[in-house]
Order: C-alpha cells, then sequence, then structure tokens
C-alpha cells in the first residue's frame, strides 16, 4: 500500500500546485473575493448532485459485478470498495485503480485480473456517458468537434474488438509472447472474458443510461455553482454548465494526469472565459469550487472509508483463489503487478 500512498501524494501535491496557479493568473485577491460573495447556502444542493452521481455509479458497478459473476459479496462490501476506490483516481493515470480489482480478489475470490474488467468497464462507461451529454454542445461549438470524435472512435473501437472474441483471442495470444507479457496470457484471457461479457450491447446500454444521469448530477451541481457566483440564471446557463462540465471530464480522463488535475481545470475555467464570456476570477473562483465539490469531496468520502475498512485493505488472512488461478498474495505486490498489466488500459 506505500506504493500507493505515493502516488496519491504525487496527485495531491499537483492539484496543490494547480489550484495555487489558478490563484495566481485569476487574481488571488480577486479569486479570494469571489470566493466570499459566493452563496455558500447552495452548498448541500451542490453536494447532493456530486452523490446523485456516485450512487448512480455505484448501481452501475454493482449491476457489473454481478454480470461477471461476482455474486457472493452483498452491496454493503460492494458499496465500500466502490467508495474506497474514489482516492485512487488521483495516482498518475490512475494506475492505482487496480487495487480495486485486487481488493474484489480478497473479498470475493474472483482473479484479480478478471474483476479488473469492471474497473475498465466503468471508466469506458462514463467516458461514452459525459461524451452523450457533450453532444448538443460539440454541434454549437464545433471547434470541439476534433477531440469529441477522436475520444469518441476510440471508445467505440474497443468496445466492437471485444465482442470479435477470435480476433481478441489472437491478439492476446500475440501478446502473451512478448517479453514483458511473458507468462500472462492466463491473465489476459480472463480479463478479456470479463469485458466480453460487460460490453454486450444491453450491457453497454444499461451502463452508459446510468452514467448519463449519474453525470447529469454534476452539470446540475455545475450550473448552481454558477448561480453562487452570481451568473444569470437560465437554459443556455444550465446547457453550458453541463456541457462544460461534461467535456472537461473528457478532457481530463485523456489526459492520464492524476485525478485529470491540471487538465480538467483549465478545460472548465477557459470553457467558462469563452463560453460564457466570465471573468478570468469568476472562472477561477468556479472551477476550484466544482472540483472541491466533485473530486476531492469524493476523495474524502473515500480516505474516510478507508478507516472503517482495514479488513479488505489489509486481509490479513489470504482466501482461496479465483476461477482463473489467482491467488491472492500481498496487495502491494498484487497492485504493482496488476497496475502494469492493465492500468494502462485506464482511461
Amino acid at each position: 500500500m506505500s506504493k500507493t500512498f505515493r502516488r496519491m501524494l504525487i496527485g495531491f501535491l499537483f492539484g496543490f500546485v494547480v489550484y495555487l496557479a489558478l490563484l495566481l493568473i485569476g487574481d488571488a485577491q480577486q479569486v479570494g473575493s469571489q470566493l466570499r460573495a459566493f452563496d455558500w447556502q447552495l452548498v448541500p444542493l451542490i453536494l447532493a448532485g456530486t452523490l446523485f452521481n456516485y450512487i448512480l455509479r455505484f448501481i452501475k458497478w454493482h449491476y457489473y459485478l454481478g454480470l461477471i459473476g461476482i455474486t457472493n459479496i452483498d452491496k454493503w462490501m460492494s458499496a465500500r470498495i466502490f467508495v474506497a476506490g474514489f482516492p485512487l483516481a488521483v495516482t498518475p493515470g490512475k494506475i492505482g485503480e487496480a487495487l480495486k480489482g485486487v481488493w474484489l480478489n480478497h473479498t470475493s475470490g474472483v482473479s484479480t485480473s478478471h474483476a479488473m474488467s469492471v474497473v475498465l468497464a466503468e471508466r469506458i462507461s462514463d467516458g461514452l456517458a459525459v461524451l452523450a451529454l457533450s453532444t448538443l454542445g460539440v454541434i454549437a461549438y464545433p471547434q470541439y468537434w476534433p477531440a469529441f470524435a477522436l475520444v469518441l472512435g476510440g471508445l467505440v473501437v474497443f468496445i466492437l474488438l471485444t465482442q470479435f472474441q477470435s480476433l481478441a483471442m489472437n491478439i492476446i495470444e500475440k501478446l502473451g509472447r512478448l517479453p514483458w507479457l511473458r507468462g500472462a496470457s492466463a491473465q489476459l484471457q480472463s480479463f478479456y472474458t470479463g469485458t466480453n461479457l460487460l460490453f454486450r450491447p444491453a450491457a453497454t446500454l444499461t451502463a452508459v443510461l446510468l452514467g448519463i444521469f449519474a453525470w447529469l448530477g454534476e452539470g446540475i451541481a455545475m450550473y448552481l455553482v454558477l448561480l453562487g457566483l452570481g451568473v444569470d440564471s437560465g437554459v443556455e446557463t444550465f446547457s453550458l454548465a453541463v456541457f462544460i462540465l461534461s467535456f472537461s471530464t473528457v478532457i481530463g480522463a485523456v489526459s492520464a494526469m492524476p485525478g485529470g488535475i491540471g487538465a480538467a481545470e483549465v478545460s472548465i475555467a477557459g470553457m467558462l472565459a469563452l463560453l460564457l464570456g466570465l471573468a478570468a476570477d469568476t472562472a477561477a473562483a468556479a472551477t476550484i469550487i466544482i472540483r472541491f465539490a466533485t473530486l476531492w469531496f469524493g476523495v474524502a468520502l473515500g480516505l474516510i472509508s478507508w478507516i472503517f475498512s482495514r479488513d479488505f485493505l489489509l486481509p490479513q488472512e489470504p482466501t482461496a483463489g479465483g476461477p482463473s488461478g489467482d491467488a491472492p498474495t500481498d496487495p502491494s505486490r498484487d497492485e504493482e503487478q496488476f497496475s502494469h498489466e492493465a492500468g494502462s488500459s485506464l482511461p
């Protein structure tokens, strides 16, 4: 776990640098004035939008677990693993999220490689959901079309590839011959089996629909932040708030930065200034508030859950291996192994 803590610390430090830069760019005094003038009575509603996002994404997570045969853990344990994974998003490239597969291995006995397919499917379905929410904005502002098309095309190609079993297994066989993946064919096949199930049309449609409503919750939170800073209410402001939050989430995800930090903030602040005409200090204040109400609120919830989850974060007794024969070992060693094998696939 020490490697995970070091990776998270990188994210925390990078976040500090990014927010300090936002303060300086927007003029620290002016940004401070905006923050003091913010209608803080809206915070419960803003956080409610974030919690709504988390609840629907948990429903999707638990649905995914059932699809790949993880039915021997209850919803409470499933929720603990899901929430405990929030701080892992601030590791570089989100590679720490491989630990969620390790935790599922220790609590359910399913192989880590099989469980990792849920982590990947989560990310890809979220990506499709925020792209769907961005569609109207991209039509209205075609300058964002190339990035939109590139990400959407990549996700669709990957999903289609998972459904051509003979082709995928042939690729896995060839990958298994590479020096750095030699001996990992069984894990790759187990991982592929999960993705094949999770990206079937009905499962993908269900997950993306849940994701659309979930991320709309954070879009509403973005709209409330703008209202709290004195931006005029209305359909146009609401539409742009949802578009800006959604598209910036995509930019943050594909950047591979810890938690999208830096890329998401620059995108949010820049789009607020460009599309809504906000002053630099107002855009910076809005960016800081929405990121603390979404990313950092989730990180805080996850860290709190760690206090009550030492039984699966640091298990004392390894359980039996899963269907592919993966035997749980030391969590730090498992994390390192599966981060190397699957972490690069996480968007």
